[in-house]
Protein backbone atom coordinates (compact mmCIF):
# COMPACT_ATOMS: atom_id res chain seq x y z
CA UNK A 1 0.00 0.00 0.00
CA UNK A 2 1.35 3.34 -0.72
CA UNK A 3 0.38 7.00 -0.80
CA UNK A 4 1.04 10.34 -1.58
CA UNK A 5 0.26 13.63 -0.38
CA UNK A 6 0.44 17.61 -1.29
CA UNK A 7 0.54 20.44 1.21
CA UNK A 8 -1.92 22.76 -1.06
CA UNK A 9 -4.36 21.80 -3.65
CA UNK A 10 -2.64 23.71 -6.17
CA UNK A 11 0.13 21.23 -5.37
CA UNK A 12 -2.21 18.52 -6.10
CA UNK A 13 -3.80 19.99 -9.06
CA UNK A 14 -0.42 20.76 -11.02
CA UNK A 15 0.46 16.78 -9.67
CA UNK A 16 -2.50 15.58 -11.64
CA UNK A 17 -1.93 17.66 -14.60
CA UNK A 18 1.53 16.28 -15.05
CA UNK A 19 -0.22 12.85 -15.25
CA UNK A 20 -2.28 13.99 -17.83
CA UNK A 21 0.34 15.48 -19.82
CA UNK A 22 2.45 12.56 -19.34
CA UNK A 23 -0.20 10.09 -20.55
CA UNK A 24 -0.07 12.68 -24.10
CA UNK A 25 3.00 11.96 -24.14
CA UNK A 26 4.00 8.85 -23.88
CA UNK A 27 6.11 7.82 -26.50
CA UNK A 28 5.16 4.16 -26.60
CA UNK A 29 1.92 5.58 -27.48
CA UNK A 30 3.23 8.00 -29.87
CA UNK A 31 5.33 5.59 -31.23
CA UNK A 32 2.16 3.85 -32.77
CA UNK A 33 0.32 6.59 -33.49
CA UNK A 34 3.27 8.27 -35.15
CA UNK A 35 4.58 4.60 -37.26
CA UNK A 36 8.09 4.87 -35.20
CA UNK A 37 8.61 2.03 -33.87
CA UNK A 38 7.31 -1.61 -32.53
CA UNK A 39 8.27 -4.42 -30.33
CA UNK A 40 7.33 -7.26 -32.17
CA UNK A 41 6.18 -10.43 -29.97
CA UNK A 42 8.15 -13.03 -32.60
CA UNK A 43 11.56 -10.53 -31.83
CA UNK A 44 11.25 -10.89 -28.29
CA UNK A 45 10.80 -8.51 -24.69
CA UNK A 46 12.53 -5.23 -25.03
CA UNK A 47 13.80 -5.53 -28.60
CA UNK A 48 12.74 -2.75 -30.92
CA UNK A 49 12.03 -2.28 -34.19
CA UNK A 50 12.51 1.10 -35.95
CA UNK A 51 10.06 1.68 -38.64
CA UNK A 52 11.12 4.50 -41.80
CA UNK A 53 9.86 7.40 -40.07
CA UNK A 54 11.57 6.30 -36.35
CA UNK A 55 14.42 5.33 -38.96
CA UNK A 56 14.62 8.96 -40.05
CA UNK A 57 14.87 10.10 -36.38
CA UNK A 58 17.56 7.66 -35.50
CA UNK A 59 19.75 8.15 -38.59
CA UNK A 60 19.36 12.44 -38.25
CA UNK A 61 20.36 11.68 -33.85
CA UNK A 62 23.28 9.48 -35.45
CA UNK A 63 24.76 11.81 -38.06
CA UNK A 64 24.40 14.85 -35.78
CA UNK A 65 26.79 12.45 -33.33
CA UNK A 66 28.97 11.69 -36.00
CA UNK A 67 29.58 15.24 -37.30
CA UNK A 68 30.06 16.66 -34.12
CA UNK A 69 32.77 13.79 -33.22
CA UNK A 70 34.58 14.16 -36.68
CA UNK A 71 35.35 17.60 -35.31
CA UNK A 72 36.26 16.64 -32.40
CA UNK A 73 39.32 14.41 -33.69
CA UNK A 74 37.64 10.85 -32.60
CA UNK A 75 38.68 7.82 -35.14
CA UNK A 76 35.51 6.02 -36.03
CA UNK A 77 36.05 2.07 -35.17
CA UNK A 78 33.65 -1.09 -35.62
CA UNK A 79 33.40 -4.53 -33.79
CA UNK A 80 30.96 -7.44 -33.41
CA UNK A 81 28.75 -8.04 -31.74
CA UNK A 82 29.85 -11.45 -29.86
CA UNK A 83 32.81 -12.58 -28.35
CA UNK A 84 34.23 -15.43 -26.31
CA UNK A 85 34.33 -15.75 -22.40
CA UNK A 86 38.46 -14.49 -22.10
CA UNK A 87 37.76 -11.18 -23.30
CA UNK A 88 35.19 -10.69 -20.39
CA UNK A 89 37.17 -12.83 -17.80
CA UNK A 90 40.19 -9.98 -18.57
CA UNK A 91 37.59 -6.84 -18.34
CA UNK A 92 36.48 -8.27 -14.87
CA UNK A 93 32.82 -8.22 -16.38
CA UNK A 94 32.41 -11.89 -15.75
CA UNK A 95 32.80 -11.45 -12.30
CA UNK A 96 31.38 -7.83 -11.34
CA UNK A 97 28.47 -8.01 -14.25
CA UNK A 98 27.26 -11.03 -15.02
CA UNK A 99 24.18 -10.93 -14.35
CA UNK A 100 23.33 -8.32 -16.31
CA UNK A 101 24.56 -10.57 -19.47
CA UNK A 102 22.91 -13.05 -21.89
CA UNK A 103 23.56 -16.94 -20.76
CA UNK A 104 26.98 -18.47 -22.96
CA UNK A 105 26.48 -19.81 -26.60
CA UNK A 106 28.60 -23.44 -26.78
CA UNK A 107 29.95 -22.87 -30.47
CA UNK A 108 33.18 -24.11 -32.19
CA UNK A 109 32.80 -27.63 -31.19
CA UNK A 110 34.65 -30.68 -33.39
CA UNK A 111 34.10 -34.12 -33.86
CA UNK A 112 35.87 -36.76 -35.76
CA UNK A 113 34.13 -39.57 -37.60
CA UNK A 114 33.78 -41.86 -34.79
CA UNK A 115 32.22 -38.99 -32.77
CA UNK A 116 34.84 -38.23 -30.13
CA UNK A 117 35.69 -34.74 -29.58
CA UNK A 118 38.37 -33.18 -31.15
CA UNK A 119 37.52 -30.25 -29.84
CA UNK A 120 36.30 -28.84 -27.28
CA UNK A 121 33.10 -25.91 -27.21
CA UNK A 122 34.16 -22.23 -26.96
CA UNK A 123 31.94 -19.99 -24.82
CA UNK A 124 30.47 -17.11 -26.53
CA UNK A 125 28.59 -14.10 -24.95
CA UNK A 126 26.80 -11.07 -26.89
CA UNK A 127 28.42 -7.83 -25.59
CA UNK A 128 26.94 -6.03 -22.94
CA UNK A 129 29.69 -3.20 -23.34
CA UNK A 130 32.18 -2.18 -25.91
CA UNK A 131 35.30 -1.01 -24.03
CA UNK A 132 37.17 -4.39 -23.58
CA UNK A 133 37.06 -4.64 -27.78
CA UNK A 134 38.65 -1.04 -27.95
CA UNK A 135 41.17 -2.51 -25.37
CA UNK A 136 42.02 -4.75 -28.04
CA UNK A 137 42.52 -2.17 -30.73
CA UNK A 138 44.59 -0.03 -28.22
CA UNK A 139 46.70 -2.99 -28.09
CA UNK A 140 47.30 -4.09 -31.91
CA UNK A 141 50.25 -2.53 -31.99
CA UNK A 142 52.97 -0.37 -30.36
CA UNK A 143 51.67 3.00 -29.76
CA UNK A 144 53.31 6.29 -28.77
CA UNK A 145 52.94 9.57 -26.62
CA UNK A 146 52.79 11.51 -29.96
CA UNK A 147 49.79 8.88 -30.57
CA UNK A 148 47.51 10.41 -27.52
CA UNK A 149 45.31 11.29 -26.82
CA UNK A 150 43.57 8.49 -29.13
CA UNK A 151 40.18 8.50 -29.29
CA UNK A 152 38.01 5.71 -30.77
CA UNK A 153 34.81 5.94 -31.53
CA UNK A 154 31.50 3.40 -32.43
CA UNK A 155 28.01 3.24 -32.46
CA UNK A 156 27.78 -0.12 -30.87
CA UNK A 157 25.51 -2.44 -30.09
CA UNK A 158 25.32 -4.30 -26.83
CA UNK A 159 22.36 -6.44 -25.00
CA UNK A 160 22.29 -6.44 -21.23
CA UNK A 161 19.55 -8.86 -19.90
CA UNK A 162 16.59 -6.81 -18.02
CA UNK A 163 14.19 -8.62 -16.16
CA UNK A 164 10.62 -8.51 -17.84
CA UNK A 165 9.02 -6.44 -15.34
CA UNK A 166 11.20 -3.75 -15.59
CA UNK A 167 11.47 -3.28 -19.18
CA UNK A 168 10.05 0.25 -20.03
CA UNK A 169 9.11 0.90 -23.81
CA UNK A 170 12.44 2.44 -25.43
CA UNK A 171 13.54 3.83 -21.96
CA UNK A 172 14.43 0.31 -21.01
CA UNK A 173 15.25 -2.07 -23.26
CA UNK A 174 17.13 -5.56 -23.73
CA UNK A 175 19.46 -4.93 -27.10
CA UNK A 176 20.40 -0.94 -27.51
CA UNK A 177 23.05 1.33 -29.34
CA UNK A 178 25.28 3.34 -28.03
CA UNK A 179 26.76 6.46 -29.18
CA UNK A 180 30.11 4.63 -27.60
CA UNK A 181 33.64 6.01 -27.33
CA UNK A 182 36.87 5.46 -25.21
CA UNK A 183 39.70 7.96 -25.33
CA UNK A 184 43.21 6.72 -24.23
CA UNK A 185 45.28 9.52 -23.18
CA UNK A 186 48.27 10.06 -20.49
CA UNK A 187 47.54 11.06 -16.78
CA UNK A 188 48.59 14.76 -17.39
CA UNK A 189 45.43 14.69 -20.52
CA UNK A 190 42.93 13.49 -18.27
CA UNK A 191 41.63 16.80 -17.07
CA UNK A 192 41.65 18.37 -20.37
CA UNK A 193 39.88 15.34 -22.28
CA UNK A 194 37.47 15.30 -19.44
CA UNK A 195 36.76 18.69 -20.35
CA UNK A 196 36.66 18.10 -24.18
CA UNK A 197 33.39 15.63 -23.86
CA UNK A 198 31.64 17.77 -20.92
CA UNK A 199 31.78 20.12 -23.76
CA UNK A 200 30.35 18.39 -26.57
CA UNK A 201 27.62 16.82 -24.02
CA UNK A 202 26.49 19.92 -23.08
CA UNK A 203 26.64 21.15 -26.94
CA UNK A 204 24.63 18.20 -27.76
CA UNK A 205 22.06 19.32 -25.27
CA UNK A 206 21.72 22.59 -26.46
CA UNK A 207 20.78 21.28 -29.75
CA UNK A 208 17.77 19.18 -28.50
CA UNK A 209 16.66 22.02 -26.39
CA UNK A 210 17.38 20.32 -22.79
CA UNK A 211 18.17 23.18 -21.09
CA UNK A 212 17.31 22.18 -17.65
CA UNK A 213 19.97 19.47 -16.18
CA UNK A 214 22.52 18.59 -13.11
CA UNK A 215 25.18 16.44 -12.72
CA UNK A 216 25.98 13.30 -10.37
CA UNK A 217 29.58 11.53 -9.53
CA UNK A 218 29.24 8.42 -8.97
CA UNK A 219 32.57 7.43 -6.35
CA UNK A 220 32.90 3.72 -4.73
CA UNK A 221 31.42 3.30 -1.80
CA UNK A 222 34.99 2.24 0.34
CA UNK A 223 33.25 -0.31 2.33
CA UNK A 224 32.08 -2.55 -0.64
CA UNK A 225 34.12 -5.00 -2.39
CA UNK A 226 32.49 -4.84 -5.82
CA UNK A 227 35.09 -2.57 -7.18
CA UNK A 228 38.69 -3.69 -8.98
CA UNK A 229 41.98 -1.64 -8.56
CA UNK A 230 44.37 -0.02 -6.79
CA UNK A 231 42.82 2.31 -4.21
CA UNK A 232 45.11 5.70 -5.13
CA UNK A 233 44.39 5.19 -8.74
CA UNK A 234 40.59 5.16 -7.55
CA UNK A 235 41.28 8.43 -5.24
CA UNK A 236 43.07 9.94 -7.91
CA UNK A 237 40.33 9.58 -10.85
CA UNK A 238 37.58 10.63 -8.21
CA UNK A 239 39.37 14.23 -7.76
CA UNK A 240 40.25 14.54 -11.51
CA UNK A 241 36.49 14.08 -12.43
CA UNK A 242 35.08 16.38 -9.16
CA UNK A 243 38.09 19.28 -10.34
CA UNK A 244 37.07 19.06 -14.08
CA UNK A 245 33.18 19.49 -13.28
CA UNK A 246 33.83 22.09 -10.78
CA UNK A 247 36.22 23.99 -13.60
CA UNK A 248 33.25 23.90 -15.71
CA UNK A 249 30.85 25.55 -13.63
CA UNK A 250 28.43 21.98 -13.31
CA UNK A 251 25.93 21.92 -10.33
CA UNK A 252 26.82 18.42 -8.90
CA UNK A 253 26.61 16.35 -6.21
CA UNK A 254 28.47 12.91 -5.07
CA UNK A 255 26.67 9.60 -4.78
CA UNK A 256 28.62 7.44 -2.92
CA UNK A 257 28.32 3.79 -4.33
CA UNK A 258 27.23 4.79 -7.61
CA UNK A 259 30.72 3.95 -9.44
CA UNK A 260 31.25 1.54 -11.96
CA UNK A 261 33.20 -1.54 -11.07
CA UNK A 262 36.23 -0.40 -12.51
CA UNK A 263 35.96 3.59 -11.99
CA UNK A 264 34.37 6.69 -10.93
CA UNK A 265 31.83 8.31 -13.44
CA UNK A 266 29.85 11.84 -14.01
CA UNK A 267 26.64 10.94 -15.39
CA UNK A 268 23.86 13.85 -16.66
CA UNK A 269 20.65 13.90 -15.05
CA UNK A 270 18.33 16.23 -17.53
CA UNK A 271 14.58 17.64 -17.00
CA UNK A 272 12.34 16.82 -19.59
CA UNK A 273 9.24 19.38 -20.44
CA UNK A 274 7.14 17.99 -17.15
CA UNK A 275 10.08 18.17 -14.86
CA UNK A 276 10.70 14.61 -14.76
CA UNK A 277 14.49 13.63 -14.55
CA UNK A 278 16.54 10.99 -16.71
CA UNK A 279 20.12 9.75 -16.78
CA UNK A 280 21.31 10.87 -20.25
CA UNK A 281 25.20 10.66 -21.33
CA UNK A 282 27.99 9.43 -19.13
CA UNK A 283 31.62 10.23 -18.57
CA UNK A 284 33.91 7.40 -16.86
CA UNK A 285 37.91 7.60 -15.60
CA UNK A 286 39.16 4.45 -15.79
CA UNK A 287 42.94 3.31 -14.69
CA UNK A 288 41.50 -0.29 -13.89
CA UNK A 289 41.35 -1.73 -17.47
CA UNK A 290 44.37 -0.59 -19.06
CA UNK A 291 45.69 -2.37 -15.98
CA UNK A 292 44.22 -5.87 -16.90
CA UNK A 293 44.64 -5.46 -20.54
CA UNK A 294 47.99 -4.83 -19.76
CA UNK A 295 48.11 -1.62 -22.02
CA UNK A 296 51.16 -0.04 -22.74
CA UNK A 297 52.53 3.32 -24.59
CA UNK A 298 56.37 4.52 -25.32
CA UNK A 299 56.96 8.42 -23.16
CA UNK A 300 58.98 10.76 -24.21
CA UNK A 301 61.48 8.95 -21.78
CA UNK A 302 61.67 5.97 -24.16
CA UNK A 303 59.83 3.65 -21.03
CA UNK A 304 56.81 2.00 -21.36
CA UNK A 305 53.97 3.75 -19.51
CA UNK A 306 50.56 2.66 -18.55
CA UNK A 307 47.93 4.67 -20.48
CA UNK A 308 44.59 6.04 -18.40
CA UNK A 309 40.95 5.43 -20.35
CA UNK A 310 37.97 7.53 -20.62
CA UNK A 311 34.66 5.74 -21.11
CA UNK A 312 32.10 8.16 -22.33
CA UNK A 313 28.40 8.35 -24.50
CA UNK A 314 26.50 11.89 -24.88
CA UNK A 315 23.33 9.97 -25.67
CA UNK A 316 24.09 6.96 -23.44
CA UNK A 317 21.51 4.22 -25.39
CA UNK A 318 20.21 5.48 -28.44
CA UNK A 319 17.08 3.85 -27.86
CA UNK A 320 16.49 5.85 -24.65
CA UNK A 321 17.41 9.21 -26.08
CA UNK A 322 14.72 8.85 -28.82
CA UNK A 323 11.80 7.87 -26.45
CA UNK A 324 13.03 11.07 -24.10
CA UNK A 325 13.11 12.88 -27.00
CA UNK A 326 9.80 11.60 -28.31
CA UNK A 327 7.96 12.47 -24.82
CA UNK A 328 10.12 16.00 -24.62
CA UNK A 329 8.38 17.24 -27.78
CA UNK A 330 5.18 15.14 -27.61
CA UNK A 331 5.92 14.13 -30.86
CA UNK A 332 6.04 17.43 -32.35
CA UNK A 333 9.54 17.52 -33.32
CA UNK A 334 11.40 19.89 -34.36
CA UNK A 335 12.31 20.46 -37.64
CA UNK A 336 15.74 18.84 -38.49
CA UNK A 337 14.21 15.97 -36.80
CA UNK A 338 10.65 15.42 -37.74
CA UNK A 339 10.33 12.32 -39.99
CA UNK A 340 8.33 14.31 -42.76
CA UNK A 341 8.81 17.45 -42.79
CA UNK A 342 6.39 19.34 -45.44
CA UNK A 343 3.40 17.77 -47.32
CA UNK A 344 2.17 19.35 -50.52
CA UNK A 345 -1.51 19.34 -50.50
CA UNK A 346 -3.46 20.31 -53.73
CA UNK A 347 -6.95 21.90 -53.37
CA UNK A 348 -8.40 20.13 -56.07
CA UNK A 349 -7.38 17.45 -58.91
CA UNK A 350 -5.96 20.05 -61.09
CA UNK A 351 -2.87 21.17 -59.11
CA UNK A 352 -1.93 17.81 -58.26
CA UNK A 353 1.47 17.92 -60.80
CA UNK A 354 2.17 21.32 -59.56
CA UNK A 355 1.73 19.46 -55.51
CA UNK A 356 4.13 16.67 -56.94
CA UNK A 357 6.52 19.27 -58.90
CA UNK A 358 7.05 21.45 -55.60
CA UNK A 359 7.46 18.13 -53.43
CA UNK A 360 10.05 17.27 -56.44
CA UNK A 361 11.62 20.44 -56.00
CA UNK A 362 11.77 20.06 -51.63
CA UNK A 363 13.26 16.61 -52.15
CA UNK A 364 15.92 17.57 -54.78
CA UNK A 365 16.37 20.55 -51.91
CA UNK A 366 16.95 17.98 -49.34
CA UNK A 367 14.32 18.62 -47.65
CA UNK A 368 11.36 15.03 -46.68
CA UNK A 369 8.73 16.16 -48.30
CA UNK A 370 5.51 14.49 -49.86
CA UNK A 371 2.47 14.94 -52.09
CA UNK A 372 -0.80 14.28 -50.51
CA UNK A 373 -2.86 13.93 -53.69
CA UNK A 374 -5.22 11.12 -52.23
CA UNK A 375 -9.24 11.37 -53.23
CA UNK A 376 -10.23 12.78 -49.62
CA UNK A 377 -11.40 16.52 -49.07
CA UNK A 378 -8.45 19.02 -48.73
CA UNK A 379 -9.48 19.94 -45.15
CA UNK A 380 -9.38 16.10 -44.06
CA UNK A 381 -5.91 16.06 -45.49
CA UNK A 382 -4.06 18.97 -43.83
CA UNK A 383 -5.85 17.71 -40.42
CA UNK A 384 -4.12 14.30 -41.29
CA UNK A 385 -1.11 16.02 -41.51
CA UNK A 386 -1.77 17.82 -38.07
CA UNK A 387 -2.57 14.49 -36.48
CA UNK A 388 1.06 13.21 -37.80
CA UNK A 389 2.71 16.41 -36.84
CA UNK A 390 3.77 17.45 -39.96
CA UNK A 391 5.76 20.90 -39.33
CA UNK A 392 4.85 22.63 -42.93
CA UNK A 393 1.45 22.10 -44.74
CA UNK A 394 1.98 23.77 -48.34
CA UNK A 395 -1.67 23.94 -49.67
CA UNK A 396 -1.42 25.05 -53.76
CA UNK A 397 -4.46 26.25 -55.78
CA UNK A 398 -4.54 27.66 -58.95
CA UNK A 399 -3.26 30.97 -57.59
CA UNK A 400 -0.42 29.19 -56.43
CA UNK A 401 0.10 26.98 -59.45
CA UNK A 402 0.11 29.96 -61.18
CA UNK A 403 2.74 32.09 -59.42
CA UNK A 404 5.14 29.43 -58.48
CA UNK A 405 3.18 30.33 -54.91
CA UNK A 406 2.83 27.97 -51.88
CA UNK A 407 0.60 28.76 -48.49
CA UNK A 408 2.22 28.26 -46.09
CA UNK A 409 1.00 26.61 -42.46
CA UNK A 410 3.42 26.33 -39.62
CA UNK A 411 2.06 24.23 -36.93
CA UNK A 412 1.41 25.42 -33.73
CA UNK A 413 1.56 28.86 -35.77
CA UNK A 414 -1.14 28.52 -38.45
CA UNK A 415 -1.37 30.38 -41.82
CA UNK A 416 1.66 32.15 -42.79
CA UNK A 417 0.30 33.70 -46.13
CA UNK A 418 1.55 33.00 -49.87
CA UNK A 419 4.97 33.07 -50.43
CA UNK A 420 7.11 32.32 -53.78
CA UNK A 421 8.41 28.63 -53.43
CA UNK A 422 12.18 29.99 -53.32
CA UNK A 423 10.90 31.95 -50.61
CA UNK A 424 9.97 29.34 -48.45
CA UNK A 425 12.72 27.08 -49.35
CA UNK A 426 15.45 29.14 -48.14
CA UNK A 427 14.09 29.94 -44.86
CA UNK A 428 13.15 26.18 -44.24
CA UNK A 429 16.47 25.20 -45.55
CA UNK A 430 17.88 27.34 -43.01
CA UNK A 431 15.87 25.90 -40.13
CA UNK A 432 16.80 22.71 -40.84
CA UNK A 433 20.42 23.34 -40.81
CA UNK A 434 20.75 25.49 -38.31
CA UNK A 435 18.95 23.11 -36.09
CA UNK A 436 16.43 25.35 -34.86
CA UNK A 437 14.06 24.74 -32.41
CA UNK A 438 12.08 27.00 -33.48
CA UNK A 439 10.49 28.22 -37.01
CA UNK A 440 12.28 31.02 -39.23
CA UNK A 441 9.39 32.01 -40.78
Amino acid sequence: IYGTAWETKDAQRDYLHMLEEAEKRDHRRLGVELDLFSFPDEIGSGLAVFHPKGGVIRRQMEDYSLRQHERAGYQFVNTPHITKAALFETSGHLDWYAEGMYPPMALDEERDSEGNIRRAAAEYYLKPMNCPMHNLIFDSRGRSYRELPLRLFEFGTVYRYEKAGELLGLTRVRGFTQDDAHIFCTPEEVKGEFLGVLDLVLKVFATLGLKDYRARIGVRDPKSDKYVGDEAKWALAERQIEEAAAEAGLRYTVEEGDAAFYGPKLDFVVKDALGREWQLGTIQVDYNLPERFGLTYVGKDGEEHRPVMLHRAPFGSLERFIGILIEHFAGDFPLWLAPVQAVVVPVSEKQEGYAREVAGRLKEAGLRAEADTRPERMQARIRDAEVQKVPYVLVVGEREKAEGAVSVRRRKKGNLGTMPLAAFLEGALREYRERRLEPVF
